[in-house]
């Protein structure tokens, strides 16, 4: 996502002359498919489809390649100097890529929805792939399946394939790919200790929003790199508009307002949604916050990360900050693997063994 902004920044601040996008890979490769780099008139590019192999390539011959439209052209990573696909560089495998102008209407169109997506405006895009006497022909979809742009030279049966009314009816190469927007990130607390995290979300190209009760710290100054800076007010998390793919994470140190947040959080079901501190510390919030909107502890387990983070090793705010970003990543994208997470049965072990009351009467004589 970082790769996409820095793209459409080029495009936006420079002439743009040629986009090139990995269409298909066979075998073994750096990026995957809808990995992009931009070229522009001085040389100077943005983003990359491979691990650096084939950037210097593509920067010397891409307005070559285009002098006669859009085109495809394959590439051989492997190591083999006798192979007719050019050139062999022993990442172990065949990539394809559509090399198209950056001026027509087809890659404008494309770039208008790249840079729409970093807003939060989800796209489809299908494009026909040029070949066998036909251009590049490109349909973009919106988020309710409207058609934003249509080439030209595109059948209205063309385009009703495209929107999924019609089966496809032939045999052309079509690539389609979905714009998602950036992932949401909401920093419940602005400590000290939030700014790591949220340079190295920004570093991912992730949407950071920073919110604390307390505004002497909720202040846009310390959070360069945040999107949003908000002062929570009485009702909590609620008027931040969190939705289910968005991650949280909760960490004001203040155990009354990490209560109230995560009382308002909770019915959210935040995509992600993490707790930091203790373990006798969260547990308690979670038996608390669970009473106060009516739910089972068990319920709110099932929603919370606690401890949060990977069990990564290390300490201080950089090394808490890598770990939770791993998480989160690994839980949004699918690939989360063994969790630390509260139950209700270490819950119930914990208030049992009297370990989260006594935290409490500390932090509550800390606060005061």
């Amino acid at each position: 996502m970082r790769e996409r902004r820095q793209i459409v920044r080029l495009w936006r601040q420079s002439e743009a002359a040629v986009l090139v996008t990995l269409i298909k890979v066979a075998g073994s490769s750096y990026r995957q498919a809808g990995a992009r780099l931009l070229l522009d008139a001085r040389g100077e590019y943005a983003g990359t489809i491979s691990g650096g192999c084939l950037e210097t390539e593509l920067t010397r011959k891409a307005a070559w390649m285009v002098r006669d439209g859009a085109a495809v052209e394959r590439y051989s990573t492997m190591f083999d100097d006798t192979a007719e696909i050019p050139f062999g560089l022993g990442c172990g495998g065949v990539v394809d890529l559509l090399v198209e102008p950056a001026g027509s209407p087809e890659c404008l169109a494309l770039m208008e929805a790249m840079e729409d997506s970093l807003r939060g405006t989800e796209a489809t895009v299908v494009t026909w792939l040029p070949g066998e006497g036909k251009g590049l022909r490109r349909v973009v979809l919106g988020p309710d399946g409207s058609v934003v742009f249509a080439s030209a030279a595109l059948s209205e049966a063309k385009i009703d394939c495209a929107k999924g009314l019609l089966p496809e009816g032939d045999n052309e190469g079509r690539f389609v790919e979905e714009l998602r927007a950036p992932q949401r990130l909401f920093v419940l607390g602005a400590g000290d200790d939030a700014k790591p995290l949220v340079s190295m979300a920004a570093l991912l190209g992730w949407s950071v929003i920073v919110a604390d009760g307390r505004a002497q710290l909720a202040r846009a100054e310390r959070f360069a790199e945040a999107e949003r800076v908000v002062a929570l007010g009485s009702d909590g998390a609620a008027g931040l508009g969190i939705r289910r793919r968005d991650a949280a994470v909760l960490m004001t140190h203040s155990y009354e307002q990490d209560r109230e947040i995560l009382a308002s959080l909770l019915p959210m079901a935040p995509g992600y949604m993490g707790l930091l501190g203790a373990r006798h510390r969260s547990s308690l919030l979670v038996s608390e916050a669970a009473a106060m909107i009516g739910w089972t502890v068990e319920e709110c387990c099932a929603l919370i990360h606690a401890p949060v983070g990977l069990d990564l090793g290390g300490d201080g705010p950089e090394a808490i900050a890598l770990a939770v970003i791993a998480e989160v990543q690994a839980c949004c994208q699918g690939k989360a693997g063994v969790s630390r997470r509260l139950t209700a049965e270490s819950v119930a072990r914990q208030i049992e063994l009297g370990g989260a009351s006594r935290y409490l009467q500390v932090q509550c004589a800390m606060e005061q």
